[in-house]
């Protein structure tokens, strides 16, 4: 008999002989494995078969209340359990927009928060934006002339802390002035914070969840970055009668919350200490690997750039006459690849950058890589 092909396991695809600098996944070695282990084990010897049997709609209490404590979100009811960002992000937009809807996007942005949203019907618009990132000012007179002509404005989508794909982080002065857009023209901000637990140094600023009034601002937050991207967990915070309304969606009454035995065991995963513990970890291994990536770009392909605060991403401006688009088959002939910076916009900019991921290479790959994308550019130039 013919032994058939087994079905994937898992998201990567590898291709032989190519170091990828595309794909935004943690390094195998940073995924806690044992601490997990430890804590599934604590979850099911303290709580038993509650953590195994259908959960609360909004996830369960231990959960809740740790992340209302941690993060300073000031009330449990604020926080709904999902199954991490995306799933986030599905909810929204299907909660809070119609079809033929106008979603205002930060460009460039999360290139696969723009298929959800696309998922959804809605028509996507780049918001203004300059150097220093999301123009609010602009960005309130576009949504003005947006409904002076006739248009439905709903939501404004940013990654304002150590955004993919850029690693940029939005100023004190325009997340107060955001906000202050968003609360004035009845737009719902969806804050897409990610990224906000993996900074190397400064602690990230505050949320532009805390800086509102808690009612113009949703803000979505994953585990899928600072612990693994298997738990498929994650959360939002929002105004109670969201939360409500989440709550009473169909399949949620129907399945009990979501993700439930998960959510039970990061429950002890944070308030054992572990969270912490795993975060100087991996915190110290990212900003080295971003330091050497950035180290070998410098020296082998001649791009500069500022390092990222936090993060996972490193967004490079090509030299001049250099195509994003030209420069990856080049790369991908001579063994790296990354993405090209057309695929984070709405209005097919974006071929001068390219984004380039430090979190799964390791040091020796990492150099290898940059070698490789030097000889690359200077092949295109």
């Amino acid at each position: 008999m013919t032994a058939q092909p087994r079905l994937p396991t898992v998201q990567f695809v590898s291709r032989p002989g190519i170091l990828d600098l595309g794909w935004g996944h943690p390094h195998p070695d940073a995924l806690p494995v044992q601490r997990w282990r430890v804590a599934t084990e604590q979850t099911l010897a303290s709580a038993g078969d509650r953590a195994l049997t259908y959960g609360h709609a909004a996830g369960p209490g231990e959960l809740r209340e740790w992340l209302a404590e941690r993060d300073s979100i000031g009330d449990a009811a604020n926080v709904f359990v999902t199954a991490g960002a995306s799933h986030a992000l599905e909810l929204l937009t299907l909660l809070l927009a119609r079809p033929g809807d106008v979603v205002l996007v930060d460009c460039p942005t999360y290139h696969l928060a723009l298929r959800i949203f696309a998922d959804a019907g809605v028509e996507l618009v780049a918001a203004p934006s300059d150097e220093e990132g999301i123009d609010p000012a602009g960005t309130g007179d576009l949504v003005r002339r947006l409904r002076r002509a006739g248009r439905s404005v709903s939501l404004l989508y940013s990654v304002p802390t150590f955004a993919n794909p850029t690693g940029a982080t939005l100023s004190a002065d325009r997340r107060v002035a955001l906000t202050q857009v968003a609360a004035g023209s009845g737009l719902t901000l969806i804050e897409d914070d990610t990224y906000r637990d993996l900074a190397y140094g400064d602690a990230a600023p505050p949320t532009l969840w805390s800086l509102s009034d808690q009612t113009c601002v949703v803000r979505v937050g994953s585990f899928s970055k600072s612990v693994a991207p298997g738990l498929r967990l994650g959360w939002v915070n929002a105004a109670r009668s969201i939360v409500e309304r989440l709550e009473r969606r169909g399949y949620i009454d129907s399945g009990g919350g979501v993700n439930h035995a998960t959510a039970m065991t990061m429950a002890t995963f944070g308030s054992s200490g572990s969270y912490e513990l795993h975060l100087a970890d991996v915190r110290r291994r990212y900003a080295s690997q971003r330091d050497t990536l950035l180290r070998h770009l410098a020296r082998d392909a001649g791009l500069v750039m500022t390092p990222p605060r936090g993060g996972w991403f490193a967004w490079a401006r090509l030299p001049e006459g250099v195509s994003a688009a030209a420069l990856l088959v080049e790369a991908e002939r001579r063994g790296v690849s990354f993405v090209a910076g057309s695929q984070f916009h709405v209005d097919g900019r974006g071929d001068d950058h390219i984004r380039l991921a430090f979190s799964m290479l390791g040091p020796d790959e990492t150099a290898q890589a940059g070698q490789r994308l030097g000889a690359a550019l200077r092949a295109v130039r």
